[in-house]
Protein backbone atom coordinates (compact mmCIF):
# COMPACT_ATOMS: atom_id res chain seq x y z
CA UNK A 1 0.00 0.00 0.00
CA UNK A 2 1.18 3.65 -1.06
CA UNK A 3 1.68 5.60 1.87
CA UNK A 4 -0.41 8.54 1.72
CA UNK A 5 0.80 12.22 1.21
CA UNK A 6 -0.66 13.78 4.29
CA UNK A 7 -1.04 12.10 7.47
CA UNK A 8 -5.15 12.13 8.50
CA UNK A 9 -5.03 10.42 11.53
CA UNK A 10 -4.99 13.53 13.34
CA UNK A 11 -7.59 15.40 11.46
CA UNK A 12 -11.60 15.55 12.68
CA UNK A 13 -14.33 15.65 9.88
CA UNK A 14 -18.45 16.32 10.37
CA UNK A 15 -20.20 15.27 7.51
CA UNK A 16 -23.25 16.95 6.65
CA UNK A 17 -26.12 14.81 4.12
CA UNK A 18 -30.03 14.36 4.68
CA UNK A 19 -28.65 10.68 2.70
CA UNK A 20 -28.00 8.34 5.76
CA UNK A 21 -26.78 6.54 2.86
CA UNK A 22 -24.12 9.00 1.61
CA UNK A 23 -22.93 9.36 5.39
CA UNK A 24 -22.08 6.04 5.78
CA UNK A 25 -20.42 6.14 2.29
CA UNK A 26 -18.27 9.48 3.11
CA UNK A 27 -17.54 8.34 6.50
CA UNK A 28 -16.16 4.63 5.58
CA UNK A 29 -14.05 6.45 2.64
CA UNK A 30 -12.78 8.78 5.47
CA UNK A 31 -11.85 5.51 8.55
CA UNK A 32 -10.17 4.13 4.80
CA UNK A 33 -7.46 7.55 4.86
CA UNK A 34 -6.87 6.76 8.77
CA UNK A 35 -9.79 9.65 10.55
CA UNK A 36 -11.35 8.52 13.18
CA UNK A 37 -12.61 11.47 14.58
CA UNK A 38 -16.11 11.74 12.66
CA UNK A 39 -19.61 13.40 13.34
CA UNK A 40 -22.32 12.43 11.34
CA UNK A 41 -25.15 15.24 10.62
CA UNK A 42 -28.74 15.37 8.78
CA UNK A 43 -28.79 19.03 7.71
CA UNK A 44 -27.34 22.60 8.33
CA UNK A 45 -29.57 23.28 10.98
CA UNK A 46 -28.51 20.08 12.93
CA UNK A 47 -24.56 20.75 12.24
CA UNK A 48 -24.45 24.36 13.43
CA UNK A 49 -26.11 22.87 16.85
CA UNK A 50 -23.27 20.59 17.05
CA UNK A 51 -20.12 21.96 15.52
CA UNK A 52 -19.17 23.97 18.31
CA UNK A 53 -19.24 21.01 20.78
CA UNK A 54 -17.96 18.98 17.65
CA UNK A 55 -15.18 21.95 16.37
CA UNK A 56 -14.08 19.69 13.10
CA UNK A 57 -11.04 20.55 11.50
CA UNK A 58 -12.68 19.99 7.94
CA UNK A 59 -16.70 20.11 7.26
CA UNK A 60 -18.55 18.08 4.11
CA UNK A 61 -21.98 19.20 3.21
CA UNK A 62 -24.06 18.20 0.91
CA UNK A 63 -25.86 20.86 -1.27
CA UNK A 64 -29.06 19.65 -1.20
CA UNK A 65 -31.29 19.04 2.29
CA UNK A 66 -34.40 20.26 3.99
CA UNK A 67 -34.78 22.89 6.30
CA UNK A 68 -31.43 24.14 5.64
CA UNK A 69 -29.81 23.56 2.77
CA UNK A 70 -25.34 23.75 2.31
CA UNK A 71 -25.01 27.25 1.27
CA UNK A 72 -27.09 28.28 3.56
CA UNK A 73 -25.16 26.48 5.97
CA UNK A 74 -21.84 27.16 4.28
CA UNK A 75 -23.12 30.77 5.35
CA UNK A 76 -23.74 30.69 8.16
CA UNK A 77 -20.17 29.20 9.08
CA UNK A 78 -18.39 32.10 7.33
CA UNK A 79 -20.44 34.87 9.03
CA UNK A 80 -19.48 32.78 12.09
CA UNK A 81 -18.27 35.19 15.33
CA UNK A 82 -16.04 31.92 16.16
CA UNK A 83 -12.47 32.22 14.30
CA UNK A 84 -12.09 28.39 13.80
CA UNK A 85 -15.34 28.14 12.66
CA UNK A 86 -15.37 31.06 10.02
CA UNK A 87 -11.97 29.43 8.52
CA UNK A 88 -12.70 25.99 8.71
CA UNK A 89 -12.49 24.06 5.03
CA UNK A 90 -15.28 23.37 3.26
CA UNK A 91 -16.12 20.85 0.71
CA UNK A 92 -19.58 20.79 -0.91
CA UNK A 93 -21.39 17.84 -2.47
CA UNK A 94 -24.05 17.87 -5.05
CA UNK A 95 -25.22 15.33 -7.71
CA UNK A 96 -25.20 18.13 -10.32
CA UNK A 97 -22.50 19.71 -11.70
CA UNK A 98 -23.62 22.65 -14.19
CA UNK A 99 -21.70 25.80 -14.19
CA UNK A 100 -24.56 27.85 -12.31
CA UNK A 101 -24.58 25.16 -9.38
CA UNK A 102 -20.61 25.64 -8.99
CA UNK A 103 -20.37 29.19 -8.96
CA UNK A 104 -22.96 29.21 -6.46
CA UNK A 105 -21.36 27.25 -4.06
CA UNK A 106 -18.01 29.29 -4.81
CA UNK A 107 -19.75 31.59 -4.16
CA UNK A 108 -21.16 31.05 -0.83
CA UNK A 109 -17.46 30.47 0.21
CA UNK A 110 -16.80 26.71 -0.06
CA UNK A 111 -13.10 25.49 -0.60
CA UNK A 112 -13.81 22.99 -3.06
CA UNK A 113 -16.81 21.33 -4.76
CA UNK A 114 -17.10 17.76 -5.46
CA UNK A 115 -19.79 16.05 -7.77
CA UNK A 116 -21.56 12.87 -6.69
CA UNK A 117 -21.42 9.53 -7.12
CA UNK A 118 -18.48 10.11 -4.61
CA UNK A 119 -15.30 7.63 -5.33
CA UNK A 120 -12.59 7.77 -2.52
CA UNK A 121 -9.49 8.95 -5.45
CA UNK A 122 -11.97 12.32 -5.83
CA UNK A 123 -12.57 12.72 -2.29
CA UNK A 124 -8.73 11.96 -1.27
CA UNK A 125 -7.91 14.56 -4.07
CA UNK A 126 -10.01 17.15 -2.50
CA UNK A 127 -8.87 16.86 1.23
CA UNK A 128 -5.32 16.83 -0.24
CA UNK A 129 -5.28 20.19 -2.06
CA UNK A 130 -7.39 22.11 0.77
CA UNK A 131 -4.64 21.04 3.24
CA UNK A 132 -1.18 21.46 0.94
CA UNK A 133 -2.20 24.42 -0.95
CA UNK A 134 -4.52 26.24 0.80
CA UNK A 135 -6.30 29.91 -0.73
CA UNK A 136 -5.88 32.66 1.31
CA UNK A 137 -9.38 33.90 2.38
CA UNK A 138 -10.18 37.49 0.97
CA UNK A 139 -13.23 39.79 2.99
CA UNK A 140 -15.11 42.34 0.21
CA UNK A 141 -18.42 43.85 0.52
CA UNK A 142 -20.52 40.71 -0.60
CA UNK A 143 -18.30 37.87 0.39
CA UNK A 144 -16.32 36.14 2.78
CA UNK A 145 -14.16 33.15 1.86
CA UNK A 146 -11.02 31.44 0.37
CA UNK A 147 -9.76 33.31 -2.84
CA UNK A 148 -11.79 32.50 -5.87
CA UNK A 149 -9.42 32.99 -8.18
CA UNK A 150 -7.67 29.62 -8.57
CA UNK A 151 -3.62 30.26 -8.52
CA UNK A 152 -0.20 29.32 -6.70
CA UNK A 153 -0.69 30.58 -2.98
CA UNK A 154 2.74 29.67 -1.90
CA UNK A 155 4.02 27.16 0.61
CA UNK A 156 1.15 24.87 2.43
CA UNK A 157 0.37 26.15 6.01
CA UNK A 158 -0.96 23.50 8.52
CA UNK A 159 -4.50 23.88 9.43
CA UNK A 160 -4.41 25.38 12.77
CA UNK A 161 -2.26 28.03 11.29
CA UNK A 162 -5.13 28.85 8.36
CA UNK A 163 -7.85 28.65 10.64
CA UNK A 164 -6.38 30.67 13.38
CA UNK A 165 -6.00 33.50 10.68
CA UNK A 166 -2.04 34.23 10.84
CA UNK A 167 -1.93 32.78 7.17
CA UNK A 168 -4.77 35.23 5.96
CA UNK A 169 -3.44 38.64 5.82
CA UNK A 170 -6.15 39.05 2.63
CA UNK A 171 -8.66 39.83 5.22
CA UNK A 172 -6.93 42.85 6.52
CA UNK A 173 -7.09 44.74 2.96
CA UNK A 174 -10.09 43.12 1.47
CA UNK A 175 -9.33 42.46 -2.26
CA UNK A 176 -11.94 43.47 -4.76
CA UNK A 177 -12.20 41.01 -7.74
CA UNK A 178 -13.22 41.90 -11.82
CA UNK A 179 -15.85 39.96 -13.21
CA UNK A 180 -13.82 38.14 -15.35
CA UNK A 181 -11.23 37.17 -12.44
CA UNK A 182 -14.87 35.85 -10.05
CA UNK A 183 -15.55 34.25 -13.92
CA UNK A 184 -12.29 32.69 -13.89
CA UNK A 185 -12.73 31.81 -10.40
Amino acid sequence: MTALPVDFAQLSVMVVDDNRHMRALICSILRALSIKKLKEVGDGEAALEEITAFQPDILITDWHMEPMDGTTLVKALRHSSVETTRYMPIIMLSGHSDTTRVREARDSGVNDFLTKPVSAKSLLARLITIIENPRPFIKTEHYFGPDRRRHDMGPPHDIAERRSGEAVAAEEAPAELSPEEVLAG
